[in-house]
């Protein structure tokens, strides 16, 4: 039997998933959980043959339990489905140890395909972001300001483009408000700003919002 654990805010998203991997995974067994906490909960108490994760949830984000998993059990395959473009993040979760990222814009058939190459053990990768990976190698561009950022700086940028204090932040990741103010100023230092107004006007201009 598959088992299957699916992490999304929504839970029109998640009965459309279930639904979806149910008709095609018939003996399979679905759960899903409505945020990152409740999925590494999940994780470390039971066993999975494949996570499908939301990139934006409350609290810790679908990257921080991407982390967990590829530190505790590097083994479990975990692909993200975002609604983000993925020439903005499809890089940045692969590198993390994602097995794959798919927009929520996919195609069911797509998604059922994605699930089947990672139970195999392959990675899932559609056409645009091999042709961004080779690109990587057949270009000499400078990176783009955020992607200079570490996965953890990143995070905390988008908190505070999206306009959370650095209370708000140190108490959803689990922080110090000393913690956050570090990586806070180590993130305007590499991006080169100087106010959170600045941050949330370039996270806007870059599709990262």
């Amino acid at each position: 039997m598959i088992r299957i654990l699916i992490a999304d805010d929504h839970i029109v998203v998640r009965k459309g998933l279930r639904q979806i991997l149910a008709e095609e995974f018939t003996d399979a067994y679905i759960v899903d959980v409505p945020d990152a906490e409740e999925l590494i909960t999940k994780v470390i108490r039971e066993k999975w043959d494949v996570v499908i994760s939301d990139l934006t949830m409350p609290g810790k984000s679908g990257l921080d339990a991407l982390q967990y998993i590829k530190q505790n059990l590097p083994a479990l395959p975990v692909l993200i489905l975002s609604i983000h473009p993925e020439e903005q993040y499809a890089i940045r979760v692969l590198k993390a140890g994602a097995a794959g990222y798919l927009s929520k814009d996919t195609a069911p058939d797509e998604l059922v395909n994605a699930v089947k190459r990672v139970l195999q053990g392959k990675k899932y990768i559609t056409l645009s972001i091999a042709e961004k990976i080779a690109d990587t190698f057949d270009q000499d561009n400078e990176k783009k300001l955020h992607e200079i950022l570490s996965d953890r700086e990143f995070n905390v940028f988008k908190m505070i483009a999206a306009g959370k204090a650095v209370s708000e932040i140190a108490e959803s990741l689990s922080l110090s408000v000393t913690t956050v103010s570090t990586y806070r100023a180590r993130i305007m230092t590499k991006m080169n700003m100087k106010t959170n107004a600045n941050l949330t006007l370039y996270a806007i201009e870059n599709n990262l919002l």
